[in-house]
């Protein structure tokens, strides 16, 4: 993969050419000092301080032991010193105001290639829906995810000369809450030609896409030749689409081939081969029973509660939860042992 392939990928690469087939989007360049924002994972997880209390969450989550790292005793030689000041974005927050009323009021938001839903936990919706821009800061600052745009976008690249981006954008997307995650589909072009489309939604299984199949494919391979296949440059890629119950096919994103982009009911070595629709073999792949629902992201949650690898504190949990076990079961068969021999005793002829 070559860092052009990556760049062409960014929402503001191709976003301004693809603005009437995709969803309203308003993008802005983030200043340095946002960026460093939330790379800082060092300091107190601070909020940027709001300009409207309205729309102001709480500026610091809230831990009790952590409490008395900033309790100032007296006589100490850091009584002068006081806890940092939140951050504040004021320029960059009335931007975002003035965009989400443009869009209706809520929006999707993303960097240039990822969106948070790593942290949709910590919404007070559960979802990625952003009304305000402290709810956009709680959940990039909180986003293992957006540390692929941040620090690692052209990690798989073949002759890598960039270590990020040169700039980084905020895109707010129209939040539309009547969208349903069984019509979104990711579809693979090689030689510039559709081999291959996916159900994205792998979790589940709906009966009624199953029953639309080859009406969706017919949409989506037209909706690529007239919309896509001429209009965007590489040779190889995929691009995520929305198809409405009216047969409207909408242009979600594009993503690099291979790499960190999952080839969800796919896996990149048989997209090799798939000869595609120019020879009538275009493959295309949903969830067609119960037994084919694939295993959710472990993405929903933090990623201290989903670490099990060697060290971590689910790993070291169920190594306290397995001695607990051995404990618990020698002291019983140790209890046992000592019944029976009193019982032998009790029996035992005089």
């Amino acid at each position: 993969m070559k860092e052009e392939e990556v760049n062409r990928c960014q929402i503001q690469e191709w976003y301004p050419k693809f603005r009437s087939a995709s969803i309203k989007t308003i993008i802005h360049e983030l200043p340095e000092s946002f960026v460093q924002y939330l790379l800082d994972d060092y300091g107190p997880f601070l909020l940027p301080l709001s300009i409207s209390n309205e729309d102001a969450l709480p500026n610091r989550i809230h831990n009790p032991e952590e409490e008395e790292d900033f309790v100032v005793q007296e006589g100490s030689e850091d009584e002068a010193e006081q806890t940092s000041p939140p951050p504040s974005f004021e320029e960059l927050e009335l931007k975002i105001k003035e965009s989400i009323e443009s869009l209706g009021g809520s929006v999707f938001p993303k960097l240039n290639w990822s969106a948070p839903k790593d942290s949709a936990w910590i919404s007070s919706t559960g979802s990625l829906k952003c009304t305000s821009f402290s709810e956009i800061a709680l959940l990039f600052r909180s986003s293992d995810s957006l540390v692929h745009d941040l620090c690692h976008a052209y990690d798989s690249c073949s002759e890598k000369t960039l270590s990020r981006p040169s700039s980084f954008f905020l895109a707010l997307r129209k939040w539309y809450p009547s969208l349903r995650p069984e019509r979104e589909f990711r579809c693979f072009v090689r030689d510039k030609i559709l081999v291959g489309i996916s159900q994205r939604e792998v979790t589940g299984y709906y009966p009624t896409i199953l029953e639309d199949k080859t009406h969706l494919e017919m949409l989506i391979l037209e909706f690529f030749r007239d919309k896509v296949s001429e209009n965007f440059e590489l040779e190889k890629y995929t691009f995520d689409v929305y198809v409405t119950s009216s047969g409207k096919v909408k242009l979600l994103d594009f993503n690099p081939w291979g790499a960190f982009t999952l080839p969800l009911l796919f896996d990149w070595e048989e997209l090799e081969q798939i000869s595609g629709e120019e020879e009538n073999g275009l493959e295309f792949r949903i969830v067609e029973s119960q037994c084919g629902v694939r295993p959710g992201l472990k993405t929903a949650v933090p990623y201290d509660y989903i670490d099990t690898s060697q060290g971590s504190g689910w790993d070291q949990f169920l190594t306290n939860a397995d001695e607990e076990r051995q404990r618990q079961r020698t002291s019983t068969e140790a209890v046992n042992a000592e019944l029976t021999n009193n019982s032998e005793l009790t029996n035992f002829p005089s």
